[in-house]
């Protein structure tokens, strides 16, 4: 079959960064939380529910974690690496805790017939299209676990920064970060390098994790509290949200609705478990509950972050919960589903 010329996919997705445009300014001015990730998402699951079927900017995902993920590792310093390093125990304890909740999920699914590989990796928290590799290799039904973390990850940005910042008392936002254009200038190019070289080397989240190892190691190696001029980090949410958007249709919430009312289900009782957890353990351990709620919420590691910034909550530790998740997810997953196979 011939592939489609460069002009007819022009068209198909010319119009979506300017319907993600239009959708983030109008949630911009009602106040909405993280307005450009969430009102560009919005806008283009709309117009794709409408019939009019846009697609996906070539790179604007990627692209748009770049630069978010450049700007969450430039929060990093060598005050909050010590306190990170002091808190290892709790943000590991956290984290298995959330790997726990995926019990709820492969329960739900099993009980309604959801064969074992179908259920286990459409319950793992995060690393979407990592799952969905491992899940073709188990003979999974592969469109059921992507419809599953889909699914999870939309409810996750549209819920979590609303209650967030709705139950949270206002903040007034912090004088922004210092520019410092020779620095930027290196740091950037060298994430996008990185992230270049970790998906050549099939690791997980490469544009996100790649840029955010760049940041943070030279933030906290050189002390340089920057930050990203203004607007820069706008832009990365813009491309993210309308690049999350093209993942739904009318087709999609038609497709097998007994089983996304389950993963309905399942993401708001993992969303609420991981909340009481986060609470007790904070409690305990004497940490932020606010920020082990974050780190500890079900998938969503950009989108997270991103609440955390704007809440003026611990950047560091929600974005140190979920990227020691998302490793044990990765490293853990698939020797535990052989492990129950064998039980």
């Amino acid at each position: 079959m011939p592939k489609p010329s460069a002009l007819a996919q022009w068209r198909r997705y010319w119009a979506t960064p300017l319907i993600g445009l239009i959708g983030g300014y109008l949630a911009s001015l009602i106040g909405w939380p993280l307005p450009w990730i969430i009102g560009s998402l919005l806008a283009v699951i709309v117009v794709r529910c409408s019939g009019w079927l846009v697609s996906e900017v070539p790179g604007g995902r990627q692209t748009g974690q770049w630069l978010v993920a450049s700007g969450i590792g430039l929060h990093f310093t060598g005050e909050v690496m010590g306190q990170l390093l002091g808190h290892f125990g709790v943000i590991l304890t956290g984290a298995l805790l959330t790997l726990l909740l995926s019990l709820i999920g492969i329960a739900l699914l099993r009980r309604a017939g959801v064969d074992r590989a179908t259920a286990f990796f459409a319950s793992m928290p995060g690393g979407a299209s990592e799952m969905v590799n491992l899940a073709q290799r188990h003979d999974a039904q592969i469109a059921q676990v992507a419809a599953a973390h889909s699914l999870r990850l939309l409810l996750v940005v549209l819920l979590v920064p609303a209650i967030f910042t709705w139950s949270l008392p206002p903040i007034d936002p912090p004088p922004a970060a210092a520019v410092n254009g020779y620095w930027l200038a290196t740091l950037l190019p060298a994430g996008a390098l990185l992230a270049l070289l970790w998906k050549r080397l099939k690791q997980p989240n490469p544009w996100m994790l790649g840029p955010l190892t760049v940041c943070a190691v030279a933030s906290v190696g050189f002390d340089l509290h920057i930050g990203l001029p203004n607007g820069l980090g706008q832009a990365g949410q813009w491309l993210i949200g309308c690049a999350l958007g093209c993942h739904f249709d009318r087709t999609f919430f038609r497709s097998a609705p007994a089983f996304l009312g389950r993963i309905l289900l399942f993401s708001l009782l993992a969303m609420l478990s991981a909340a009481l957890l986060a609470k007790a353990l904070g409690w305990l351990a004497g940490e932020d509950q606010s920020s082990l709620m974050l780190g500890m919420m079900p998938g969503g590691i950009t989108e997270l972050c991103l609440t955390a910034e704007a809440l003026q909550l611990s950047v560091a530790l929600v974005t140190a919960l979920q990227v020691l998740r998302l490793f044990l997810v990765m490293f853990l997953a698939e020797p535990l589903f052989r492990l129950w196979q064998r039980s």
